[in-house]
């Protein structure tokens, strides 16, 4: 996600200069959303992708160019398969991508800043114009110009996931959730199941009660939560705190067969929780693949999770017509 692509553009930018090509439009059915993001070296490396195939094959030869020139392109991706057109691929649709040369050091201090906005949760607004050299953050100082041919872009910080349970289950869910993008906040009172090395790098680990740890967690705007709890008292005792709780989350899931499931229920609705905010719950959690091990069922909630992001997710960025 947003993080790992600007602390890899970073590295990149560190040993000379690179191309930045971003998806800026799209139509009809393609392989990547608008504000997808690639780097393109000069010794020929790419990290991440707009699609692969063809169209990327295509993104990365005029590249080369970007890197010689200096000057920005827009290239145009025909994925529809229209036997009149010059085409990179049959899923259906189009794509615009535009490629922008970064280098030196005001290229590093720029992808520096976007990046610790990020890590504190700040989303921003880049500014991306034909007349500037490289894109700078929208401020009062640096208003949007007026110029048709700009690419406004939205930039998110990544999803938060919380993990109640530092189990075998919590374990390999960090992992993966990590893997997938998610910033990593991990809740249990057993100190000999929260070490560190147990956990991704930056993982964050508490061992106070979960109100503490929500009172942490208040200002975060795209939370998610698993309970991976190592019994279902735990699970009672942590959703009655959560759903009682003033805060917003986009995702709440809970681990457990379905007896008991149906005992923590039962039992939340005696403590005055109502049938609306149980059915706020995933649960079972995860989507159902049959996973049996730590590991199948981290996938399955990891799935799970991406299938909710990506319902929830609205691109607000925008680009002016540039035709």
């Amino acid at each position: 996600m947003t993080i790992q692509f600007y602390q890899q553009l970073i590295q990149v930018l560190n040993q000379g200069a690179a191309v930045v090509a971003t998806v800026t439009r799209v139509r009809g059915s393609v392989p990547r959303e608008q504000g997808a993001k690639m780097i393109i070296c000069e010794d020929g490396r790419t990290f991440n992708t707009i699609g692969g195939g063809a169209g990327e094959a295509k993104v990365i030869q005029q590249a080369k160019e970007v890197l010689k020139t200096g000057e920005k392109q827009w290239v145009e991706i025909d994925l529809s398969g229209a036997p009149e057109r010059e085409t990179q691929g049959v899923c259906g649709g189009l794509m615009q991508v535009l490629l922008e040369r970064w280098s030196g050091e005001k290229a590093i201090a720029l992808a520096e800043k976007i990046l610790a906005h990020l890590q504190i949760g700040q989303s921003i607004v880049l500014i991306t114009s034909f007349e500037d050299q490289i894109p700078y953050i929208l401020t009062s100082e640096y208003p949007i110009p007026s110029s048709d041919q700009i690419f406004i872009e939205t930039l998110q910080p990544p999803p938060t996931l919380l993990i109640v349970g530092a189990g075998h289950v919590g374990e390999q869910l960090a992992k993966i959730a990590d893997f997938i993008g998610f910033k990593i906040v991990i809740q249990d009172s057993r100190l000999e199941f929260t070490h560190a090395e147990r956990f991704p790098p930056n993982s964050i680990i508490y061992n106070q009660s979960i109100f503490k740890v929500l009172e942490q967690l208040k200002g975060y705007n795209n939370l998610y939560i698993a309970l991976v709890t190592r019994g279902y008292q735990y699970d009672i005792e942590a959703l009655k705190c959560i759903l009682n709780f003033k805060f917003s989350y986009q995702y709440i899931g809970m681990i457990g067969s379905k007896k008991r499931i149906k005992m923590v229920y039962k039992n939340l609705e005696k403590s005055g929780i109502s049938s609306q905010q149980l059915e706020e719950i995933h649960a079972p959690i995860g989507l159902e693949i049959g996973a049996l091990t730590p590991e199948e069922i981290a996938i399955s909630i990891g799935a799970e999770l991406i299938q909710v992001y990506r319902k929830s997710k609205s691109y607000v960025n925008n680009v002016q017509d540039t035709e």
